[in-house]
């Protein structure tokens, strides 16, 4: 009994480690876009506001990138998952003995790293260009045409293991028995194996948008004049970045949530009237809920969230935080003048203890250096017998006159005064 209540506990500790790790960044990042710091920030606490919104509304170049995103990843799905449902037909009728080297050539893009095939997507198309000519060179060296290709020959391979995955619970038998009634090849795949195949083409069909919408790598050297989200993010950030970018990991987020309670909610909606079905009994509706509510808490929550967003929505069109901004930066203002003065007070409190100690605040000697003792004079018995003396500037005495008769080596003749003879000559 003891051992397991330690082992609930303890898969209840991992169970929360493991969403917070996971979700904590998430929230936290959601939480700054109603924090009117101007940079994105939890605490300190400022005003609650949704102008971030508004600034991510009014932003062009991160509009113009969702909208690129959004034309990208389209395009990306449709080129993807066909790709991948026909190299996943392909993989079930190849010949077995050469079905794993095939296999590993369709999954090896996935290995390479998508700096490599962003490059050579560029370099490709741009050689296909030249060879066929100028009048492509419009179509070829499209942003969008190359960011679609450069994507999708990676994300193929992810689509293709989505339907493989799929096609391993289907029965051959069910198209050979429909070929054999005069079906043919078309009509066996319309009307048997694409249904069959409706959940993994929708799943691989998001995992593909959501791969294209995310990507990064392979985008940063295809997308030309059609930047994506993730690249304006990308230079956003080299500038410094500013809460919207927080309102907008919400609004994604969010979006997130509801697709996955939508998706859940109809399942198990779907599974209840089934079972209903299978039973030949009518399904019973709800006393106080409606009938798709009873016992279905994903579209319980669904609700709730839904009416927690429409709330925000409402509050946002007459809310105003000007008070509250005015107010907090009252505060900032006094908080800032009382560390002025206490700072003020600290260096004249400092200083009165320098008075006292014969030392100022940076560690330098408050004695007059006029009242020290006079240094004494130079010797003239130095090695230039006292030449370089300060106090020869300020001698007295007048200075002697050259000899008449000096007895150089050269017998006085550039003496000053044989230019100025007796004789005025």
């Amino acid at each position: 009994m003891k051992s397991s209540f330690i082992g609930r506990v303890a898969l209840v500790a991992y169970l929360v480690i493991f969403f917070g790790y996971l979700l904590g960044p998430l929230f936290v990042m959601s939480m700054t876009a109603f924090n009117s710091s101007a940079f994105p920030s939890i605490s300190p606490w400022a005003c609650y506001t949704y102008e971030w919104f508004d600034v991510l509304f009014k932003d062009e170049r991160i509009l113009n990138g969702i909208r690129n995103s959004v034309i990208i990843g389209i395009g990306t799905v449709i080129l993807s998952v066909s790709m991948g449902l026909a190299a996943a037909l392909v993989l079930t009728q190849v010949w077995p003995k050469f079905r794993s080297t095939y296999y590993t050539i369709i999954i090896a893009p996935i290995l390479i790293p998508g700096v490599v095939l962003g490059i050579s997507t560029l370099v490709f198309w741009d050689r296909v260009s030249n060879f066929l000519g100028p009048s492509t060179e419009a179509f070829l060296h499209n942003g969008i045409f190359l960011t679609v290709l450069g994507q999708s020959t990676f994300i193929a391979s992810y689509a293709m293991l989505v339907f493989v995955a799929r096609l391993q619970r289907f029965d051959p038998g069910l198209t050979e028995a429909a070929l054999d009634l005069g079906a043919t090849h078309t009509q066996a795949f319309r009307k048997i194996l694409l249904p069959f195949m409706r959940p993994a083409i929708a799943s691989a069909a998001v995992l593909a948008f959501l791969a294209s919408f995310e990507n990064y790598n392979t985008t940063t050297f295809t997308f030309g004049n059609y930047p994506t989200l993730t690249i304006e993010l990308a230079q956003k950030v080299r500038y410094g970045i500013n809460p919207s970018i927080s309102a907008l990991a919400f609004i994604i987020v969010m979006l997130t949530i509801f697709a996955a309670l939508a998706n859940e909610a109809y399942r198990r909606n779907k599974q209840r009237n089934e079972d209903a079905r299978l039973k030949g009994v009518p399904r019973k509706a709800g006393r106080v809920l409606p009938s798709f509510l009873t016992g279905n808490p994903a579209a319980i929550i669904f609700v709730l969230l839904s009416f927690v967003v429409i709330t925000m929505f409402w509050t946002a069109q007459s809310y105003d935080p000007g008070e509250c901004k005015a107010r907090v930066l009252a505060e900032k203002q006094a908080l800032a003048a009382e560390r002025i003065e206490a700072l003020r007070q600290q260096r004249f409190q400092q200083r009165l203890e320098a008075a006292h100690s014969g030392v100022d605040i940076f560690g330098r000697s408050t004695v007059d250096p006029t009242v020290t003792e006079a240094p004494a004079a130079p010797e003239s018995n130095g090695a230039f017998g006292g030449v370089f003396a300060p106090t020869n500037l300020n001698s007295t005495a007048p200075a002697a006159e050259p000899e008449s008769n000096p007895g150089g080596a050269f017998g006085g003749v550039f003496a000053p005064t044989n230019l100025q003879g007796t004789d005025g000559n």
